[in-house]
């Protein structure tokens, strides 16, 4: 590649970082052409799937502020490049990496953290993000709902009160 190409190729990858809001990092070798269509199938069309030279992937990674993912890019290295949830991408790797064993995640940055194999596979057993706001909405909903029922209950226990007030005079009369 000459100089012009490479410039434009690490000023490809430092946008693709800086809108990212998390990068995997993963070893592909051995993997098919139909299986990394599939993987990027997968991951869906807010996700990026791309190879590149690891020399110009860290130049990119230091322009972009992310440091800390020298040593991740070595050898051969495709870069996930994650808009939106990221917890489904790394749930997709996981799963396609189960499926195969050639697909090796070796790390990723997520929330200005930068993770190896391990946290990045730590990822994956978060739960979503739609999964924690429907269990929210669910917490929010019982609480309103036991705060209904203690708000009700007073009138209602008041009343019950003086109704059997009522009928004790009316005995004693």
């Amino acid at each position: 590649m000459k100089r012009p190409e490479k410039e434009a190729v690490v000023a490809d990858l430092t946008e693709l970082f800086r809108n990212a809001d998390a990068v995997y990092l993963t070893e592909y070798r051995g993997l098919t052409v139909p299986q990394i269509s599939s993987l990027r199938e997968k991951l869906g069309r807010d996700t990026s799937y791309s190879v590149a030279k690891n020399t110009l992937a860290r130049i990119a990674a230091k322009e972009a502020g992310i440091e800390g993912l020298d040593e991740l890019l070595a050898g051969p290295t495709a870069i996930t490049f994650v808009k939106g949830d990221f917890i489904e991408a790394a749930k997709t790797l996981r799963d396609f990496a189960k499926e195969n064993k050639t697909l090796v995640i070796k790390g990723g940055f997520a929330d200005g953290t930068v993770y190896d194999a391990e946290g990045a596979k730590q990822l994956a057993d978060l739960k979503s993000r739609p999964q924690l706001l429907s269990e929210m909405a669910g917490a929010l909903k019982g609480t309103m709902s036991k705060a209904a029922y203690l708000f009700n209950a007073l009138p209602t226990k008041t009343v019950r009160t003086i109704d059997a007030l009522r009928e004790k005079q009316e005995k004693a009369a």
